[in-house]
């Protein structure tokens, strides 16, 4: 069989979208669970103590992706098999767009409230701080910075090293969400999470940026005012990532995102990204959208990296 490793990424992809996350056992959240588990029992105010949970479960995680690697090293079939099932597990296209169309639909209708209910699940603000439009930046902001972390990072870590970049970016990613805060408790803890996610998705929100230039026109987007944002506007971010594809999403849906930003650990002041208006529902739409055409731009471009690496 030719480039397995490529036609499981396909398939995993494919998977994702017309199934979305397993309803019951979901692997991510189990390894959550662990994670969480462990950190009870490790935490202690100094980054060494964050280093070494890092280091414990990212590389148990890696080390199991290596396992299945090796089984399937001359079996392609299985090897594909393994790939678009890590594949499908740890993509996050359908459940983004799935939240961020909730969202959307309940701030179009007025329901402020309900969309509220709703924020928890796609990004990590106040939601009882929040007005509609505020509401609304939120979604876009976090549906973009999702696209780069739950959709193109993955696969490009599966192109470039198979199921264990697959599982091993997951572990990373996931453990930054639960620990890589600025809160008192995580601070010093959980920045060995947050400085090795940060290189995990150095590449990745680079290329989830150019993947929005290239996708704009397709949902009505404006790519000459995306690159310019991107190219302008992201360095100013304090992320050295996330800046990059929301930049991009606010010069392809020409709004205006960043400023006064609320979480329940603290304020963060962030800088402006884009030149236009400031979203409303109808823009939390488009950029579902706008995510679905770059998470298929990034599926055919890492099927085409793993045929080249065959």
């Amino acid at each position: 069989m030719p480039a397995p490793r490529a036609i499981g990424l396909l398939l995993g992809a494919a998977a994702d979208a017309a199934l979305g996350d397993p309803r019951r056992g979901h692997p991510v959240a189990a390894f959550g669970r662990v994670a969480g588990l462990v950190e009870k029992a490790v935490h202690r105010d100094h980054p060494a103590a964050g280093v070494a949970y890092t280091a414990a479960l990212a590389g148990t995680v890696i080390g199991l992706g290596v396992a299945v690697e090796r089984a399937g090293r001359k079996r392609p079939v299985l090897r594909m098999l393994s790939t678009a099932l890590a594949t499908w597990v740890v993509l996050g296209g359908r459940s983004l767009a799935a939240e961020g169309t909730v969202i959307g639909r309940h701030l179009d209708a007025g329901e402020l409230e309900r969309a509220r209910e709703r924020i928890p699940a796609l990004c990590g603000r106040d939601p009882e701080r929040l007005d509609g439009p505020a509401m609304a930046r939120a979604a876009v902001e976090s549906v973009a910075e999702n696209t780069s972390d739950a959709i193109v990072a993955p696969l490009l870590w599966g192109a470039v090293a198979g199921v264990p970049g697959l599982l091993g970016y997951r572990a990373i990613n996931t453990m930054d969400a639960m620990v890589g805060h600025r809160s008192p408790r995580y601070r010093r803890f959980g920045w060995a999470s947050a400085r090795l996610d940060d290189a995990a998705n150095f590449v990745p929100a680079r290329v989830a940026a150019g993947l929005t230039v290239a996708g704009a026109p397709v949902v009505g987007g404006n790519r000459r005012s995306a690159w310019v944002a991107w190219q302008r506007d992201a360095a100013a971010h304090p992320s050295p990532n996330a800046g990059r594809v929301e930049a991009a999403f606010a010069g392809a849906l020409e709004v205006r995102l960043g400023g006064r930003t609320v979480y329940p650990y603290g304020v963060e002041d962030r800088p402006v990204l884009g030149d236009g208006r400031m979203p409303d529902a109808g823009h939390v739409t488009r950029a579902v959208e706008l995510s679905r055409v770059v998470g298929w731009l990034a599926a055919g471009l890492a099927a085409l990296i793993g045929l080249l690496r065959r």
